[in-house]
Formats: C-alpha cells, structure tokens, sequence
C-alpha cells in the first residue's frame, strides 16, 4: 500500500472563528476585514462569496457588491488559539502532521488508516469531529502526495471529502485551467497561457516541456512532476526542536519585491551566522510569510547536501517565496528556519573539486561581510553580469 496524504482545510477559517463566538453571525454574508477606508477582505463567508467577494478585495468594493455584508475587525489572536486546537486535534489521530498555514495541515495517514474497512470513513470520521467537538468545518482532500492531495481539498468546498488518485489525474485534474494549479501564481499563468499551456494536462504534456521551461525556470521541473502526479509525499515535520530560525516584522506591509528579498538577505546572513555561532549545517530551509491579516503560509524545501552558506539559503528561500506566495497581498512578517541539523565536525559532504573551489570562493566573501556593520561586499563578476543584461 502506497503513502496515504490527508490535505485538511478549513473552510473559510476566519468567518467560522467569528461565527463560533457569535451565532447570530450564522448564514449571513460575512466579511473579516479591517476597518478603514484602504482596508481589505481577509476572508468572506460562503454566503457572502455569492456576492463576488472574495480575499484581497478592498472593502469598499466588497460593499458595493453586497449591500447588506456584515463587517467584523478580525481578532487574529482568537485565531491563532483556535488554530493550535484544530493541529492538536489532528495530532491526536497521527504524530506526522505538517502545518501548511494557519487553517490547513496535510497528515500521513498511510498507517492510521489500515484499521478502517473503508478510507473515507477516516475522512468522514474527521470531518464530522472537528464541526462537532470544534465547530470547525473543512474539506479534506486524499492522495498519494501533497500536491494531489491539495488539489483533491479545494475540488468540494465546503465540507467536501474527495480522493484524488493518480490514474485519475487524466480525468479530474488535467482538464483543469492552468491557474487553478498549486503553485502556478497570477503573474505565470498569463505567460503560459500566451504559450499555448492553458490546462494542467497542457503542462504535464511532455511536447510542452522546453516552453515550461523558458516560462517557469527553476521551478519547472517540480512543476511539471506534481501535474503528472509525481510529488512529494514527504511531509516536513520534527521531533525534535532542534533548528536555527531567524525572522523580521516589516517596518510597514509591503508588497515590495526589493524590500521582500532585502529582508530574506539579511535574515539569510543571520542564519548563516547563527550557524557559525552554533557549529552546525542543516538541509532543510523553511520560511514563513504572514501577511497583513495574519495568515501564514510555511513552506520547505531540502538541499542536496548540509550546508551553512550563504548562498543555499538565500537561493532556496527566493525559490520558496516565488513558488508559493500570494500575489497582490501586503506582506507583514518573514522568517526563515534551518532544520535536520548536524554538527559541522560530523556532516561530510561530497565536492569534487570545482564544487569545493567554489564553495571556498563564497565562504570567504561571507566571512568579510560578516565583519562589516554596513553594506556588503560582492565579487566583481556580479557586477559585469549585470551590466551585460542591461546591454541586452
């Protein structure tokens, strides 16, 4: 039997929160949000969804189009609480739970499950206890990885249960516009679609991949094995506590691509400090986005080899925060944690000789930077690289 992923999410997370505190809130069209003039949806009810309003939308449009919308100032603090209660609850049925964000997690369940006649009765059996016990509804969706898993939860809301298998894909997934895909933001899928990918079958169709590729980047390859149904199954999860996390609250939300990845530079360059100061490497680099309403989003990735360079995790945070963020929404709060550490006496890595020049090279600028209080320096070849795409 293969690996069993539960993707659990739920529906209209804030909204319910309120509701919960206030019943009279109950089937009508709600709307969390601040309550200024510039404020914007953090999140709308089912009911008010009817209307057209939807997150991201500024509230005086949301008004426009439902007349009658109730208003609530979001207490994201309640949320949190609630939130740590809905992940608990999962823990109780399985150890290996990955915290997506603040309203969603994927389980392994592929051991949980062999004591049900029936999968779904798992499913139906979890649904049915956090609306009884928490008054959370949610939507689950089940595969063999994260990514069709995912897709599975967000096919029936609310309150769906819908299993996505892989020699189903042809049929339940391909079909589907391309911007409905998991990691495909709104600034890639007009690209694509220019390119003729307008369907996830578009993308996993193997004639297309030098297209994809000239579009997507280093995200490609990824990209194209979860719509053929190849992700991950690997949950990112620890026993134990041991990591090194450096994180920053933005002066102000932003939406500022310069400001964003100045932050994760020097939050990088801490960790890479932090790492010194503790004589240890690490393989998986996570970061954390909490946007203006307080949701957050934690994403993972692991490098090839234990690093405390810079440069791993710099690259690979850059790559996380552009796969997997949302656009078109302020930004608070970034973090960036190195976990599956081990001790820099004990980790042995495999350079050949080019890797190992190379890897000297950068750890000999990081280690003058370290000792500078201001600006940084940078190898002259940098420099001429970027002249030479002005010329062009």
């Amino acid at each position: 039997m293969g690996r069993v992923i539960f993707h659990i999410d739920l529906n209209s997370f804030f909204a319910s929160a309120e509701i919960m505190r206030n019943s009279a809130l109950a089937g009508q069209p709600l709307a969390i949000s601040g309550l200024s003039r510039r404020a914007v949806v953090s999140t709308a009810s089912y009911e008010a969804r009817k209307y057209g309003v939807h997150s991201a939308m500024p509230l005086h449009q949301a008004l426009e189009k439902c007349p009658d919308l109730v208003v609530v100032q979001g207490d994201y603090a309640w949320y949190e609480q609630l939130s740590e209660r809905f992940l608990s609850f999962i823990r109780s049925i399985t150890p290996l739970v990955e915290q997506a964000s603040i309203d969603e997690c994927y389980a392994d369940m592929s051991e949980v499950i062999r004591a049900y006649k029936r999968p779904l009765d798992l499913a139906w059996i979890i649904q049915k206890r956090l609306y009884e016990e928490l008054k959370l509804p949610c939507s689950i969706g089940i595969g063999p990885n994260k990514f069709l898993a995912k897709m599975a939860s967000d096919m029936h809301k609310p309150m769906g249960i819908t299993i996505l298998r892989k020699q189903e894909i042809a049929k339940k997934l391909w079909p589907l516009p391309i911007g409905s895909m998991i990691g495909i933001g709104k600034k890639s899928t007009p690209l694509l679609e220019k390119a003729g990918i307008e369907t996830i079958g578009d993308l996993a169709d193997p004639t297309n991949e030098n297209r994809v590729m000239q579009i997507l980047g280093k995200a490609s390859y990824q990209l194209i094995q979860n719509a053929r149904g190849n992700g991950t199954n690997v949950l990112t999860f620890s026993h134990s506590v041991q990591s090194i996390s450096r994180s920053t609250t933005l002066d102000k939300d932003t939406l500022d691509d310069q400001e964003i990845r100045l932050a994760f530079q020097k939050l990088c360059h801490a960790l890479v400090q932090g790492c010194r100061e503790e004589g240890v490497v690490g393989k998986m680099i996570s970061i954390t986005i909490r946007y203006f309403d307080f949701k957050n989003i934690v994403r993972s990735a692991s490098l090839e080899h234990y690093s405390d360079r810079f440069a791993d995790f710099y690259e690979t945070a850059l790559l996380l925060f552009d796969n997997h963020h949302t656009a078109d929404i302020p930004i608070r709060h970034l973090g960036v944690t190195l976990g599956t550490l081990a001790s820099t006496t004990r980790a042995i890595q495999q350079l050949d000789l080019f890797t190992a020049q190379k890897a000297e090279k950068i750890d000999v600028l990081e280690e003058l930077n370290a000792q500078l209080s201001t600006g940084k320096l940078v190898f002259a070849s940098s420099l001429l690289s970027k002249k030479d795409d002005q010329k062009r």
